[in-house]
């Protein structure tokens, strides 16, 4: 659904319907936030697989994968658009070609708080539970190697 979006959106901006446009760009923003949410949610996934291996049983767990996957991303873009849905828009950058315009976020600041900041706060938990992972396996390689070598003569 990004991608479709992501392809048809210059198209759809040039229509020059303004509703259209904010739709659009409502939709690209959810499907990006989205992408990166279902991201962090398969590397907590990993986490629980790897380092907390036993007595994980969480109930439910696929149904609060979805809420959060899908829900958190919605809280976010219901936010701005109780705020303002003028966030949203037709950024044009030239008059000469139709097809340079994006429907998108025209703010700035909402622009580097809903996305930015949003994509920086996954990315930093997923490198904390990559470094977590790492040195999971490092640890069970090291005392499956002190064994090995306690067992050879």
């Amino acid at each position: 659904m990004l991608n479709m979006l992501f392809l048809t959106n210059s198209w759809l901006s040039s229509l020059n319907q303004p509703a259209l446009c904010v739709t659009v760009a409502v939709l690209l923003h959810y499907c990006l936030l989205a992408a990166f949410t279902w991201m962090c949610l398969q590397s907590v996934h990993f986490y629980l697989a790897l380092v907390k291996v036993f007595n994980v049983y969480v109930p439910k767990y696929i149904l609060k994968c979805c809420l959060a996957g899908w829900g958190i991303p919605a809280i976010v873009i219901t936010m701005v658009l109780i705020i303002n849905k003028d966030f949203y828009g037709n950024g044009s950058h030239s008059e000469s070609n139709p097809f340079s315009s994006f429907c998108w976020i025209e703010e700035n600041t909402v622009f580097y708080i809903s996305v930015v900041a949003y994509i920086f706060l996954i990315l930093v938990t997923n490198t904390a539970m990559f470094i977590t992972v790492l040195l999971q396996i490092h640890s069970v390689k090291s005392r499956t190697q002190k064994r090995s070598g306690f067992w050879k003569w």
